[in-house]
């Protein structure tokens, strides 16, 4: 029995067996679109994820780490936000902040038009996503960088002097997205573009989303954009965090289910859920992200009993 006993205790702290996993640290860089502005998101479950300045931000950060929690996954998220700026703004004011210790994945996005004072022209996204890239990558030489493809803006696009204006709904985010791919090639510490403007687009193609706010949202499909047609609704804020999750794990967002608890506590309705996970999941395949088939949860959560934790 002594034997046995001394030969279990070495199997325990045999360099092959785990007996806990330490945390994914995950860092979210971004701005209003991160945060969750304009709708029920910003403050969502704030506990629940770090926010380096303090500002009590949950938004789409905690989505992602309620989506983790769920699916049993142990990541240890933290955000660092800024409203209207882009990756400059970062860099020039809290790179300090951000850049002190050594990230296993980064999250991060430049400002909507690309460029205030060019709209449209991806030289600052390209050059700014190297420069935060690479500083991420000084601190943790295997840091996964995700850069974010954010989405259309029906003020940009639907009002005359929009710098959209009279373009396809989509126009916005595809240029977005060919900015994106071009920042992403050019700075080796990318992994890969989120694709979330699209995923939009892909929800407005598909009918469960309304591609244009200012003439009525039609009956049983939903609005992404919150009232000033700018920044998303609870319901595009939760397209964006199923993206990123589907893009930072590589599990389906489907497997997530019908209940899943961030939506049930939003006030979102199963069809609604399950709506926007497919258009998640459809556009995650199509950048060849993710397996096409669900996954089982370990415990599907139940209505009222939300798996949540740091």
């Amino acid at each position: 029995m002594k034997v046995i006993s001394v030969l279990a205790i070495s199997m325990l702290f045999a360099p092959g067996v785990a007996l806990a996993q330490s945390s994914t640290s995950v860092l979210f860089v971004g701005n209003s679109f991160t945060y969750g502005a304009g709708s029920p998101a910003r403050f969502y479950r704030a506990d629940s994820v770090t926010d380096l300045n303090n500002a009590g931000i949950g938004g789409v950060p905690a989505l992602f780490k309620a989506f983790t929690a769920q699916a049993g996954l142990d990541y240890d998220v933290y955000v660092e936000t800024q409203p209207g700026s882009g990756l400059d703004f970062h860099i020039e004011n809290r790179l300090g902040l951000i850049g002190r210790r050594p990230w296993d994945k980064v999250v991060m996005h430049g400002q909507s038009t690309l460029d205030f004072e060019k709209p449209g022209d991806p030289a600052k996204l390209i050059a700014t996503s190297r420069q935060l890239s690479d500083t991420f990558q000084a601190r943790n030489p295997s840091v996964q960088v995700y850069l974010m493809a954010t989405w259309s803006r029906a003020d940009e696009t639907y009002r005359p002097e929009g710098n959209w204006a009279d373009k396809p709904i989509e126009a916005m985010a595809l240029d977005v997205r060919a900015a994106s791919d071009k920042a992403a090639a050019d700075a080796p510490a990318i992994t890969s573009v989120i694709p979330v403007g699209e995923a939009w687009t892909r929800a407005m193609r598909t009918g469960v989303a309304d591609p244009n706010p200012y003439d009525g949202i039609a009956f049983e499909k939903v609005d992404l954009w919150t009232h000033d047609h700018y920044h998303a609704s609870v319901y595009g804020y939760y397209l964006e965090a199923l993206t990123v999750f589907g893009s930072l794990t590589g599990l389906d967002p489907r497997s997530l289910g019908d209940h899943e608890c961030a939506a049930f506590e939003l006030g979102m309705s199963r069809r609604q859920i399950h709506a926007l996970q497919q258009v998640a999941f459809d556009q995650l395949l199509a950048e060849n992200a993710v397996t096409p088939a669900p996954l089982l949860l370990p415990k599907p959560a139940a209505l009222g009993r939300c798996v949540h934790g740091r």
